[in-house]
Parts: structure tokens; C-alpha cells; sequence
């Protein structure tokens, strides 16, 4: 047992990545993902890295079945039990307009219609403090009517459980007696945290997508289990973290957003091994394009997001995510150009795979173009057919008076522009420089666009990794076991107890590090950090604070060193801090974080560098036709430089480097690209 494995399933292609521990070697490989039986690409791509599943000593994988039953709202049947008088919660959302000039804003219309939301008598103070017992017959009452009517999963969000989760807990215990294996999801469970809403609407998300994720999960263990394999299943979090399968399925939610942000983890790693601070992550596959940041080498984690217009209580990378990819369908409308965000998928995919596709997608636009490899598309395993993509983008160019070079050119600069507007809303929008970071490209057709979307930014180097087709699955190796606890904790500055605060945050601290331990991380590779959510007295919205480094909350000094830290934080999201003004604490919060084995970040010296025959192609680059070398990455050892233009291609996706950039292969295997030409 001797390999590390990770895959991405993805909506496209499955990615996986293979670390062999006595060699330091690595292998990836891509599959068609299989819609139907995900398990099928599952195994074809494995079965290009690993013969035998019972070799693997650690297996981890990213999965969207929950995103994906959210974004196509095929998720479970919810039945919502919520206090007494509490019922219009979850419908009256909140008042504010996301987009004010919108005429046509609509809110997110709520995934449990009311006449599915069953009210329990029972009520808990602010503070938690019981004013009536709960009213068990009433929960048993729900419990049939769940029973009676079908229901696939009970949400329970219950007035202040937050501050006492009795009442909840107990409800948890009538239902579970009642209906057996139905998913039951408490609200304090998923998120101990104020505010009614954003708490229910949690706990619904996660009891709307729960029973798909399990399934997937059950199923894939089993069949897992059936090759061999007998180490646990772990998944990636929303958070960047990882769990294995049984505390997954105890948490669906957590998985969210589980593939994406495991190319963010692999960002995270490349910064810390260049000695990097700031990185654009930007993962392009074959249905979108997924950005996220590296700020300080660590991931940019919000402990709150939206996810398709519903608030979401946990934390999670921030990725900001377009339908733009290479399977993304190019069509016109009102005369104009449009691409995306419908993709052709997997099946039929763009009219170059031969799999019955007819429009055109912008990978038909690339090949047109001559920008990929038809011969050597995915290390070879694919010949595209150039053709059908001339005749695809033909008949668009007709419809809107182009010709085909030039309208294939027109769908990359359109896709590219998109992205480009995709970063800014992570980075410009929020008082940040992108001229500031590297860009570090990935996924399948990530590199072929990277330099291109870099100079719409004016970004000045791309860094294209090994196997960046497969990236998010090699950057799932390098991410932690984590586990995140939160206590409210509120309290305006001049009533703080530090002693009060030091020893709620050793008991979430015991809580983190106990959770590692069921997740079997050894003792010594376990570790906890702090941080309290902080705002102005006044304010509503909080920024979340560290405090590991500060003084001890017990500490004399402490409320001056973290209203310090506060107001740094303040002036670097706003723009400007009041220091002299009074704070308030609103939330602990607690990271554990489990280290196993990492593979070796670099591993260029694993890689075998053979001569490869020159090959020139025609490529297109700004309305010219030019005579283009088609390297084999494989052949480029460390110190080689090739000035554009060029393609470069490899198992798992194509580099394009345009005229007037430059391009090196780094001591560590690194393609990184100087961008010139900027506009």
C-alpha cells in the first residue's frame, strides 16, 4: 500500500492524480465522467493510474452531487419544523435587493414551499433559558405526517438553539425514533450561530441536498469496497478541509463545494513553495470557470457565503463560478456573439470530440484555430475531429457574416473576456490589485486561455503547474482533515471576561482536536487555531479576527491587541477604520486541522525528460496565421525557455503561448509564463 490518490469528478472529465510514496513519482490520467453511473469514469480513470485498488494507502475525492442537485433543483423533498409563531421565517428571507437597478430581480424562490413547514410549541429565551418545555407531541405529529406524506428529509431550526440546543436535540431524538433512516438535520448542528434565517436556511440547504450526497457516498464506497480498497473515503470540504465518508454523510453540506476547492488547496501549495504570497486561482473546465484567491499563502475562507441567492452559515472558500468552459456553446442572439453559459457537457460534448455534437463550443473554436493538438488531445487518448468543429463554427459565421478563423477567434475573445470580468468581481470589486498576483492556470483548458485572460487583467506571469488538467485532484493531497467549531459569544467590549473567553475557547479547542482524533489523525499531527467574528458597537455585518499570535484573553492587554487587529482588518476591506470607537465580540470560532503525509510539491525530479520529434503547426493568433512549434511538455527540462509563439501539450491539457510572451520550465516542473503584449 504504497499510493496517494485524489480525483476530481467534474462535469466533464474525471481527473486523478497518483503519488507513489517509495518513488515520489506521480501519475494522472482523465476520464469522460459518465453522467448516468458517475462510478463508471470513476474507474476508468483509476484504472490508468492503478492496477490494483488494494495497493491505495489513502484515497480522497471531490464530488458536486449536492451542488449539482441544488443548481438543477433535483434535491430531496423537505419537510421544516420550526418554533411556534416562527413559520413565515424561512419566506420572509430578507429585505434587501442584491441588485438594486434590476427591474426584474426576483428573490430565490425558497426550496420548501410553506405549506411544508410544520410549527412545535416550545420556547427558549436569548439566552437560552427554557420558558416552555418543548412540545414533544407536536414533533411526533411531524414525524407522521413526514412519514405519511413522503418527505425525504426533516429540517429542524428551532428559536435561540444556538444559545441552548436542548430543545432541538430532543426533537432530533423523537424523529429519529419515528422515521428510522430519514435524514434528520438539526440547525445548531450545522451552524451554532445567531440569526434566524441564515440559520434555517442552512439547515434546509443541507437537508435538501443531504440524500443525494448519501447515496453517492454509499454507492461509492461500495464499490470501492468491492475493487479492494480498504482504506476510508475522505472528501473535500467547502472549507478547503477534508473528512472522511461517514462524517460527510453525517454533514452533506460540508461537501458543497467540494471539487472546486481543491485546485485552491494545490494554489495554496504552489505559493508556499515558490515563497508566494498572493496567487488568482482560475480552474477551467469543460462546463465552467471557477476563481479563487490565495491571500498570504492561505486560502480565502468566508465564514458565510451565498449559494444560488441562499445564505449558507460555514465556512467556505469564496469562489466566484461562470458557465465558461471548453464544452461552453457559442450562438448568436440579437446579432451578436454570445458564449455560454449552457455547455454541450460530456455527452454530446463539442462537435470535435465525434460524439454527435453539432454547435459550436469554444474547444471547436481552439481547434479551428489551431490552438490544441488534435492527434495528442488528453495525452492521446482522444483525436479530435477538426472538421466537424470548421463545420460547427462555420455555420455560426455564416449566420452572423464571419469567417470561420475569425469567429472562432471572436468565441475565444468573448469566453476570455467573461473570465476576465469573473476575477475582478473577486478581487477589483473588493479593493483588491490583481496586478498584485500571479495567476495560476489550471484545469483543461485553464492554460490554453490563462495568458490571454492575464493580459485583459494585466497580470504579468502565469504559472501553470504539472498536471494542470488535474490539478484540483493533486491539490486534494495537499489539503488537511479539518473540522470547524463556533460558540456565540456576544459581548460589547467593557463587559468582556477574558477568563470567560479563554476557557470557551479551550473547550471547542478539546471539541476540535477529539473530532481529528474519530477522524483517525494521530496525536502529533494535530493542531488547533482561533479567531472571534468582531464588529463595531452598532454595526451589523462582523470580520473575523485571529487571534493566534495575540495575547491570551486573559491576558491584560488583550482587548487592545485584537481592537488592534480588528481595525487592520477593517481598513483593509473598507478602506478606512475608526480604532478610538468601541467593538463587540459576536462569535469564537475554532479550527482543528489533522495533517497526513504530503506528497512532494515539486516532484520535477521524478519526470523523465526524453527529446521529442519537432512539430510545427499554423496557428492563428490575432487574425494571422503563424508557423507555431507543438512541444511536448514531458521534453522540456528544468531551465528551458521557448519565447511564443507556442503550444505546449501534455496528458491532462494544452498551453498556449502567444507571440510576444515568454516561457520557462522552472527548477521545480513549473511552465511559468512572462506575459507581454499587455494591453
Amino acid at each position: 500500500m504504497s499510493y496517494r490518490v485524489a480525483m476530481d469528478i467534474g462535469g466533464t472529465f474525471t481527473d486523478v492524480v497518483c503519488y507513489d510514496e517509495e518513488t515520489g513519482g506521480f501519475r494522472a490520467a482523465k476520464a469522460p465522467t459518465t453522467p448516468g453511473d458517475l462510478a463508471g469514469g470513476v474507474f476508468e480513470g483509476l484504472s490508468r493510474v492503478v492496477e490494483d485498488a488494494g495497493e491505495i494507502a489513502f484515497f480522497v475525492h471531490g464530488t458536486t452531487q449536492g451542488l449539482n442537485a441544488l443548481l438543477e433543483r433535483k434535491g430531496a423533498r423537505v419537510l421544516l419544523v420550526t418554533s411556534q409563531g416562527m413559520r413565515d421565517v424561512y419566506h420572509i428571507a430578507r429585505g434587501n435587493r442584491d441588485r438594486m437597478f434590476d427591474l426584474r430581480y426576483r428573490k430565490p424562490a425558497p426550496l420548501v414551499p410553506r405549506s411544508d413547514t410544520v410549527e412545535v410549541g416550545g420556547r427558549l429565551d436569548y439566552r437560552g433559558a427554557e420558558l416552555r418545555p418543548l412540545d414533544e407531541d407536536a414533533v411526533r405529529g411531524a414525524a407522521r405526517r413526514a412519514r405519511e406524506g413522503g418527505y425525504d428529509a426533516v429540517a429542524v431550526s428551532l428559536l435561540f438553539s444556538y444559545a441552548n440546543p436542548a430543545h432541538e436535540l430532543r426533537a432530533g431524538e423523537i424523529l429519529a425514533e419515528e422515521l428510522g433512516d430519514t435524514l434528520v438535520v438539526l440547525s445548531h448542528q450545522v451552524a451554532r450561530e445567531w440569526r434566524e434565517y441564515e440559520r434555517t436556511s442552512s439547515a434546509v440547504l443541507e437537508a435538501y441536498t443531504g440524500p443525494v450526497v448519501r447515496r453517492y457516498l454509499n454507492r461509492i464506497e461500495g464499490r470501492f469496497a468491492e475493487r479492494g480498497l480498504t482504506v476510508p473515503v475522505h472528501v473535500m470540504q467547502s472549507s478547503g478541509g477534508m473528512v472522511n465518508a461517514s462524517y460527510a454523510r453525517e454533514r452533506p453540506l460540508q461537501t458543497l463545494l467540494s471539487g472546486p476547492v481543491g485546485g485552491t488547496m494545490g494554489g495554496v501549495a504552489l505559493t508556499r513553495l515558490l515563497g508566494r504570497g498572493n496567487a488568482i486561482c482560475v480552474d477551467m473546465g469543460g462546463t465552467s470557470f471557477d476563481v479563487s484567491l490565495v491571500i498570504g499563502g492561505e486560502p480565502d475562507v468566508s465564514a458565510e457565503a451565498r449559494v444560488e441567492g441562499f445564505p449558507v452559515l460555514m465556512p467556505i472558500v469564496n469562489l466566484h463560478t461562470i458557465g465558461a468552459g471548453g464544452g461552453s456553446l457559442a450562438y448568436a442572439e440579437a446579432g451578436g456573439l454570445r458564449v455560454g453559459p449552457e455547455s454541450a457537457g460530456a455527452v454530446p460534448g463539442p462537435a470535435c470530440y465525434g460524439r454527435g455534437g453539432t454547435r459550436a463550443t469554444v474547444t471547436d473554436a481552439n481547434a479551428v484555430l489551431g490552438r490544441v493538438d488534435p492527434d495528442w488531445f488528453a495525452g492521446g487518448t482522444m483525436t479530435l475531429d477538426v472538421e466537424a468543429a470548421r463545420a460547427a463554427v462555420g455555420r455560426l459565421a455564416d449566420e452572423l457574416g464571419l469567417g470561420a478563423a475569425e469567429l472562432a477567434e471572436g468565441v475565444c475573445d468573448v469566453a476570455n473576456a467573461k473570465m476576465a470580468q469573473a476575477i475582478r468581481t473577486l478581487t477589483v470589486e473588493h479593493g483588491i490589485e490583481p496586478r498584485e498576483f500571479a495567476l495560476v492556470a489550471f484545469g483543461g483548458a485553464g492554460p490554453m486561455h490563462a495568458v490571454f485572460i492575464a493580459r485583459e487583467l494585466g497580470v504579468e506571469e502565469v504559472i501553470v503547474p504539472r498536471f494542470p488538467g488535474a490539478f484540483s485532484a493533486w491539490g486534494m493531497l495537499e489539503a488537511e482533515v479539518r473540522r470547524d467549531v463556533t460558540r456565540p459569544f456576544f459581548r460589547p467590549q467593557e463587559e468582556l471576561d477574558g477568563g470567560e473567553m479563554a476557557a470557551t475557547l479551550r473547550a471547542m479547542e478539546a471539541e476540535a482536536l477529539e473530532a481529528l482524533a474519530g477522524q483517525g489523525v494521530p496525536e502529533g499531527r494535530r493542531r488547533a487555531v482561533h479567531a472571534v467574528d468582531m464588529r463595531y458597537e452598532g454595526q451589523d455585518y462582523t470580520l473575523t479576527v485571529p487571534l493566534d499570535g495575540a495575547a491570551e484573553p486573559d491576558d491584560p492587554g488583550f482587548l487592545t491587541a485584537v481592537a488592534a487587529r480588528f481595525a487592520a482588518a477593517h481598513e483593509r476591506r473598507y478602506g478606512h477604520a475608526t480604532p478610538e470607537a468601541p467593538v463587540e465580540f459576536v462569535t469564537l470560532r475554532t479550527t482543528g486541522l489533522g495533517e497526513f503525509p504530503r506528497a512532494a510539491a515539486g516532484g520535477a525530479d521524478a519526470v523523465r525528460h526524453e527529446p521529442a520529434p519537432a512539430v510545427r503547426k499554423t496557428v492563428v493568433f490575432d487574425g494571422r496565421e503563424h508557423e507555431t512549434p507543438v512541444l511536448r511538455r514531458e521534453s522540456m527540462a528544468p531551465g528551458t525557455m521557448t519565447a511564443g509563439p507556442a503550444v505546449i501539450v501534455e496528458d491532462t491539457a494544452t498551453t498556449v503561448v502567444p507571440p510576444g510572451c515568454t516561457a520557462r520550465i522552472d527548477e521545480h516542473g513549473l511552465l511559468v509564463i512572462k506575459v507581454g503584449g499587455q494591453k
